[in-house]
């Protein structure tokens, strides 16, 4: 008979620590909309724990697939997870995802209700619609058959999924409006946040590889693997400057500048690495930097 779960099992399979980097983009898009008169706290709250939850079900899902296509081994870096350690098992996590997916909905169906959208229904079933798309991406990622994540996709989900959709989505909420400006921060945060995959993946590559999991990183191999960091991390940095000369001009307007001196030189650290599994401690700082990022944007923007 299985032992029940305690809270801290469950804590430590929600993976507290990739949250920050999951509100990111809720930050940039409230950000951006802060000045407006739509504004306010409820919308934000709840694109908030929407969010939460999202990253939450990802990491549940994540667990779950990645223990079941056995790439959860003695042979991995970095955590230990929930079903490879025995803590939670297979079934309980199955229950604990399908909660995660109730909660998402109840969070996501209160934004779009008290969401600024009025009376225009065709928007509010676009993003009921963009909710249901949400969960079920976090859940394939690595979960069920045809896992994208396990053909080299995942970049792509976390690109769109937490950046575009995130920081224009929130804008939206608040506004009822989007133009091509308020795509430029998503661009930087779902290019932040994909970085911080790549890395991931650049530490796992020999036990991904072996496992069967076909990320990006395998398929191209790590040399450019490391020159795609740089690429992502770069365009990531112009793309957010280019919004803010494009709107504002005072030198205060660029404080978020500061939250790009850690992402150089953790470059440096990448490029220097010779073995993939010290890479693990670069994770926290690279997504420590995007959240720095995302409050030092609100700020600098609004001064």
């Amino acid at each position: 008979m299985s032992k029940t779960p305690t809270i801290k099992d469950w804590l430590d399979a929600f993976r507290l620590r990739t949250l920050p980097l999951a509100l990111s983009c809720i930050l940039v898009g409230s950000g951006m909309a802060y000045g407006s008169p739509s504004f306010n706290w409820i919308i934000f709250s709840l694109a908030i724990s929407t969010t939460l939850f999202l990253q939450i079900l990802s990491n549940l899902a994540n667990d779950y697939g990645d223990a079941e296509k056995g790439t959860d081994n003695d042979q991995r870096v970095g955590p230990e997870r929930a079903i490879q350690s025995g803590k939670i098992t297979s079934t309980q996590m199955k229950k604990g995802i399908i909660v995660l997916v109730v909660l998402t909905l109840v969070s996501g169906i209160s934004l779009i209700y008290n969401s600024n959208l009025g009376e225009n229904i065709l928007a509010q079933m676009g993003f009921v619609l963009l909710g249901i798309v949400c969960i079920i991406a976090a859940i394939k990622y690595t979960a069920g058959k045809g896992a994208y994540g396990y053909k080299g996709l995942g970049d792509v989900f976390v690109f769109l999924f937490f950046g575009l959709v995130g920081v224009c989505g929130t804008y939206f909420l608040f506004t009822k409006e989007i133009n091509l400006l308020q795509v430029l921060p998503g661009i930087s945060i779902g290019l932040f946040s994909a970085s911080v995959l790549n890395l991931n993946n650049m530490r796992d590559i020999e036990n991904d590889g072996a496992s069967g999991k076909n990320t990006l990183v395998v398929k191209i191999g790590l040399n450019k693997a490391k020159i795609y960091h740089l690429s992502i991390i770069l365009i990531g940095i112009s793309t957010s400057i280019f919004y803010v000369l494009q709107t504002k001009f005072h030198p205060i307007n660029f404080l978020f500048l500061i939250s790009f001196i850690p992402l150089v030189i953790h470059l440096l650290k990448v490029f220097q690495n010779q073995i993939p599994a010290n890479l693990d401690p670069e994770l926290k700082k690279v997504a420590l930097s995007t959240f720095l990022f995302s409050i030092l944007f609100w700020i600098a923007i609004n001064l």
